[in-house]
């Protein structure tokens, strides 16, 4: 599922993937990684995925990201693994159905930086 080329990757779609779709290679993966903030690739055990660390002071900035992205997510139909401390929010973003990283993981990362510039 390599990139579709339409604009940048905030202001594009996620697009349902069925089990057994195929996730990216790990150059396709570096070569999106690029178009992130601050996200990094992490072997979870049977699978890649993408994560990044929000840093705050307190609790409720973490609440309030987490509560930013849920719509989000929602709408995209495409949900994030979330962890809330204090001080911070954890997301790693994969794609169960395919395996591994999509493109869609990296849409919906795009966009949750995004709310970061809100």
């Amino acid at each position: 599922m390599p990139t579709t080329g339409q604009g940048p990757l905030s202001e594009q779609h996620c697009v349902a993937c069925k089990p057994g779709s195929p996730h990216l290679s790990r150059e396709e993966v570096d070569h999106l990684l690029v178009e992130l903030d601050g996200w990094a690739v992490e072997d979870a055990g049977d699978h890649l995925r993408l994560a990044k660390v929000f840093k705050f002071k307190g609790f409720m900035p973490g609440v309030e990201l987490l509560n930013r992205i849920a719509p989000i997510a929602e709408a995209e139909q495409h949900h994030p693994d979330l962890l809330v401390a204090y001080g911070s929010v954890t997301v790693w973003l994969w794609t169960h159905a395919a395996g591994g990283i999509t493109e869609n993981d990296f849409i919906l990362a795009a966009k949750i930086d995004r709310l970061q510039g809100d």
